[in-house]
């Protein structure tokens, strides 16, 4: 176990063909993972408590029903800060988040961000599997963000990151309003509201290969929905709470 605890938040939705992989990797680097599973049908959540027995590091929190990304996170986030972890990660459990940069966000945190971001969109970030009209789409989409919320975060949408315990602490993950990856986005700018270090770490990002994604049309809307009342809200001079 490193010095100063880190705990991996990984939210699972019938990923029963990635947990066996992404298991040992996240744990071959010493931190504690967390899995939140929200009552998969495959077996996902059984697999994970197999996996809490016989490795000392891993435990599981089963959720009763499928809320959203933005719930199971937070639920997540409490397990972790009450187990007393100082550093905190979020990651997807399908390997689009490689395991292997995980220390890379650690050493930006041990280094003095509050928030850490795994980017695809600084220099030396990529997504190699993506077509034209899919990279066109999330890069317009976190433009639109920046504008709107008067950020200069460049992947605000990015899932893959890593938070100071005491900077998290101060972030109303409880009371976000997106349940979807909007609830990056919402985070995101709330660190930038007060004040916070953020920093974005180069990342490929890579699509799945096994199970099946869980984004959807209704999420990206529910985002960019947000974002634009968010965004209006600043432009007219309310904080939006």
């Amino acid at each position: 176990m490193p010095t100063e605890p880190v705990t991996v938040v990984l939210p699972t939705y019938n990923e029963l063909e990635n947990l066996p992989h992404i298991v040992p990797e996240i744990a071959a680097h010493g931190y504690r993972l967390l899995v939140v599973d929200d009552n998969s049908p495959d077996g996902t959540g059984h697999l994970a408590d197999s996996f809490a027995r016989d490795l000392s590091q891993v435990a599981v929190l089963h959720r009763e029903e499928k809320a959203g990304l933005g719930p199971a996170y937070a639920a997540g986030f409490d397990r972790a800060l009450a187990d007393g972890a100082q550093t905190v990660i979020e990651m997807d459990a399908d390997f689009s988040h490689d395991p292997g940069d995980l220390p890379r966000l650690v050493s930006a945190i041990e280094e003095g961000a509050d928030v850490a971001i795994g980017s695809r969109y600084v220099s030396g970030g990529a997504t190699p599997d993506w077509p034209a009209h899919r990279k066109l789409i999330s890069k317009g989409g976190n433009l639109y963000a920046r504008i709107m919320l008067g950020i200069p975060i460049r992947d605000a949408t990015a899932g893959f990151r890593a938070y100071r315990a005491d900077a998290l602490r101060r972030l109303p993950y409880r009371s976000a309003r997106a349940s979807g990856y909007g609830f990056q986005v919402e985070l995101a700018w709330r660190a930038h509201q007060a004040g916070m270090n953020v920093t974005e770490i180069p990342i490929s990002f890579h699509d799945r290969t096994r199970g099946t994604s869980k984004m959807g049309l209704p999420i990206v809307a529910e985002a960019m929905w947000l974002v634009t009342v968010w965004g209006a809200g600043r432009l007219l001079g309310s904080n939006q709470k």
